[in-house]
């Protein structure tokens, strides 16, 4: 682990660590929890089916769930599990897709924060223990994760949710993910290109822009905010089925 790279050996892994693997040539990554015995939890969009952006991006973001052919079926993965997305179990190799294994990072400071330039490898906040964790993501394998949204509750939100409790009550376009913040951090950059007037020079420019791109990172990270409640897991489930994450977050937050 270091300033470079989270990248792990698979004999590092513990259960109820968060972990995740880039797809698309570095474009995004995917991200769940590791519950031990080669199996992981995850969140996921169903492929024809996925509440995206409804920008060109989702030409790009493909479904996350497994997929065999019938002549070479995975025997460790159940493939009626998650066939139609949500949140889903796989075998650690289904959930790589063939891609490097990462270790998401907790309690990290703001200077290594703001260091790792790109969004969803760490947060400030702290990870709750890990019996805590696993009893989060089973119980949500169950009963689910409300619906999948890119920028509000993707798969590194649910994988945040699991290791903090922690859910947004505010309405904001920008849910706990950090590489949805990443984006919103640097639409912002880009809003203040009015600094020219402040300084002319191409340097001043982008030092500017790096400058507001790594302030709205860290304000939007889950470990400062303060639109965030502690939300018990049995909370997202009444009586008569799930109950969307952030509506679930306004409700303790009132009570």
């Amino acid at each position: 682990m270091g300033l470079l790279s989270n990248k792990i050996d698979r004999d590092q892994l513990k259960p109820g660590d968060h972990i995740y693997s880039w797809r698309n040539i570095y474009l995004y990554a995917h991200h769940g929890i590791y519950v031990g015995e080669g199996k992981v939890i995850h969140f996921t969009r169903a492929a024809g089916r996925e509440i995206g952006t409804g920008t060109v991006l989702d030409r790009f973001i493909f479904s996350s769930s497994p997929s065999h052919s019938s002549e070479n079926p995975c025997t460790s993965c159940d493939e009626t599990s998650g066939r139609d997305g949500g949140v889903m179990s796989s075998c650690l190799e289904c959930f790589l897709s063939g891609g490097d294994l990462y270790l998401f990072e907790y309690g990290v400071n703001p200077a290594f924060f703001i260091a790792k330039a790109r969004g969803g490898t760490c947060t400030l906040a702290s990870s709750d223990p890990s019996e805590d964790v696993l009893y989060r993501a089973f119980f949500l394998l169950k009963n689910g994760f409300g619906s999948y949204c890119l920028f509000k509750n993707n798969c590194e939100d649910f994988a945040i949710y699991c290791k903090t409790g922690l859910l947004v009550f505010t309405s904001l376009s920008v849910g706990r993910s950090g590489q949805a913040a990443s984006i919103f951090s640097a639409a912002s950059a880009i809003a203040c290109s009015p600094a020219r007037y402040l300084t002319t020079t191409v340097s001043g420019l982008s030092a500017f822009g790096a400058g507001i791109y790594c302030l709205h990172r860290l304000v939007c990270d889950i470990g400062i905010r303060r639109d965030v409640s502690k939300v018990p897991v049995e909370r997202l489930v009444d009586r008569v089925g799930l109950v969307e994450p952030e509506v679930a977050a306004e409700t303790v937050k009132q009570e």
